[in-house]
């Protein structure tokens, strides 16, 4: 039987439906390409334990990097924990996996589009289908002094 929650974790409830903006953003390029002028960077973490990137990049990269995804990409492939791609660097064409926990940072400077993440090493799952209540109750709750967090949606908005 699982544990009866005594509070709510608004903070990563936020956070999942975030990523998932980036999962589903994602998916459209996969099934379509990019429309329009539309371009993506995204920065995550190389140390993350399920990054696969070559050594050369790792070495180059110890810590974090940042991929733009415009016109010279192929194979990206979205999956429930991360997307793969093909990018070059140098010319040398390299393969990419990237779990969604190691992002921090996706941006569509087209769209005038951006959201930073906070890097954290709980995995998160990306169906679209979640229950969220169910992955709080196996998720510690991370405490803030009773401090409450505003977000203001208009930083979301265009204008």
């Amino acid at each position: 039987m699982s544990e009866f929650l005594t509070e709510i974790n608004y903070d990563k409830l936020i956070e999942k439906s975030l990523k998932n903006v980036v999962v589903e953003a994602l998916r459209i390029v996969e099934r379509q390409g990019l429309p329009g002028e539309h371009h993506f960077y995204i920065t995550f973490k190389t140390n993350h334990p399920r990054t696969q990137i070559s050594e050369p990049l790792k070495s180059q990269y110890p810590e974090e990097m940042t991929i733009v995804i415009q016109h010279q990409f192929s194979n990206l492939i979205v999956e429930t924990s991360g997307f793969s791609i093909d990018l070059s660097f140098g010319g040398i064409r390299q393969s990419l996996f990237i779990p969604f926990d190691a992002i921090t940072y996706f941006a569509d400077p087209y769209a005038k589009f951006g959201l930073s993440f906070n890097f954290d090493d709980e995995p998160i799952s990306h169906n679209t289908d979640n229950d969220f209540a169910a992955e709080m109750e196996e998720q510690p709750k991370k405490t803030s002094n009773g401090v409450a967090t505003v977000v203001s949606i208009d930083a979301f908005r265009k204008k």
